[in-house]
């Protein structure tokens, strides 16, 4: 692997949670319902966290000498993560940031291997516990759901 297939899979992370960043905030500030107050705040905790990784990864690409993507039109043309419809329930919203984290989770064991394979240690150990993190929250909003 090569420094610029690191970057590649680095600038994937950053287009997911760039989308993802932005349905966090969807959900904080359209939720309703008898789990408003609680899941408010999850979606705040949950997209100020996005919010530390799109610039760790950012700094993380112009550290290895890439060009991160910075725009909206980027982000949405890269990302495996979807846009918010408008329509989700609390639980939809739920369910979705699961599908979300765990599309994100297992991108990272490809990141981890391209930047294990570029002899990039310190990627791969940023996305080693990024993904813990994720399985971590994960596991959470799967036994919300029930």
């Amino acid at each position: 692997m090569t420094n610029q297939t690191v970057v590649n899979e680095l600038n994937q992370q950053l287009a997911d949670w760039n989308v993802l960043y932005t349905k966090l905030h969807n959900f904080h500030w359209n939720v309703t319902g008898p789990d408003f107050f609680t899941l408010h705040a999850k979606f705040e905790e949950f997209y100020t966290e996005a919010g530390a990784h799109i610039d760790e990864i950012a700094e993380r690409i112009l550290a290895i000498k890439g060009k991160p993507l910075a725009t909206m039109k980027e982000y949405l043309t890269h990302s495996n993560v979807e846009e918010a419809t408008g329509q989700e329930t609390a639980r939809d919203m739920v369910a979705s940031i699961e599908k979300d984290f765990t599309t994100v989770s297992t991108h990272a064991e490809t990141v981890i291997k391209a930047a294990e394979e570029a002899n990039d240690e310190s990627t791969a150990d940023m996305f080693i516990a990024l993904k813990a993190e994720l399985d971590k929250h994960t596991w959470m909003l799967s036994a919300y759901l029930g």
